[in-house]
């Protein structure tokens, strides 16, 4: 009898080691499925409020190839004649939030950065109450501007904003920067190679240029910028390139991230998710 146990036993954990290969083969398949899709390396691709024209077509695109972005955000107004952080987008931000996309600040009324003067900086809002008037900002006022975007972001989808922000047209001073961190926002701007040219007038640089363009230029670690929409090109960006671009990169081997695991904001991430949990 003990001899027959001694031989069940045996064959049970002969058949559980077979067992625990077969499982195992399909998640070794997928890690080296994933090296080999990687091969030429991460690109990190960062979104723009701006019009709001064709955030539809980018979140589905992205939904489609199964890419998690970061958006910068905006109080901006919209071809739905409301404004992107209107509670009438919340919609969208939740949908966005759900597929596990970050966000970060790009100041609430699109402030554009002028100067500094007598220990405040010059900022002019592109919109809102002080839209196309110069401010005089102190690192109060100056923060509570990079907060407005979060706390829009919190009302409509009850995420939290990440402690990043990108200064509209990405324009900065050391006096900006330093304030920014002070209130917990690191700036994040864009690869050369990532400026992906939406903005661009659409004559001197059509799409098939600049498909073709970030094709060639794009390298391991960049981070790319465009937007949601733009109200001056007429030859709209996203509808031709976005969905040929994010195909060509993969072919070529690139993987895609947030800014959560971009080599350059990781630590920062963690830093700040410490403060946040020690409060």
């Amino acid at each position: 009898m003990r001899k027959i146990l001694t031989g069940l036993a045996a064959a049970m954990a002969s058949a559980a080691a077979v067992a625990a290969m077969v499982l195992a083969a399909p998640a070794q398949a997928a890690a080296a499925a994933a090296d080999a899709a990687c091969r030429a390396g991460t690109l990190y691709l960062t979104f723009d409020t701006g019009s709001m024209s064709q955030a539809e077509l980018i979140a589905r695109t992205l939904r489609k190839h199964h890419i998690r972005a970061t958006f910068f955000l905006a109080n901006e107004p919209t071809v739905n004649h409301d404004s992107s952080l209107d509670p009438s987008w919340a919609p969208y931000w939740k949908s966005l939030a759900a597929d596990g996309h970050v966000f970060g600040t790009h100041t609430f009324d699109h402030v554009y950065f002028r100067s500094v003067r007598d220990g405040k900086v010059i900022m002019r809002p592109q919109f809102g109450a002080d839209g196309g008037k110069d401010v005089a900002m102190t690192p109060e006022a100056f923060c509570t501007e990079l907060r407005r975007s979060a706390q829009a972001l919190h009302a409509m989808t009850g995420q939290r904003m990440a402690p990043i922000w990108r200064a509209p047209g990405g324009r900065t001073s050391p006096q900006t920067l330093q304030w920014a961190e002070q209130c917990g926002f690191r700036h994040v701007a864009w690869a050369s190679a990532g400026f992906l040219g939406d903005e661009l007038s659409s004559e001197k640089f059509p799409n098939d240029k600049l498909l073709a363009r970030a094709l060639r230029d794009l390298r391991d670690g960049d981070i790319t910028m465009a937007h949601l929409g733009i109200w001056s090109r007429k030859d709209p960006w996203a509808p031709a390139v976005l969905e040929p671009l994010i195909a060509g990169l993969e072919q070529k081997g690139f993987c895609f991230a947030t800014l959560r695991e971009h080599p350059a904001y990781k630590a920062w991430f963690e830093a700040q998710q410490k403060k946040e949990g020690a409060r």
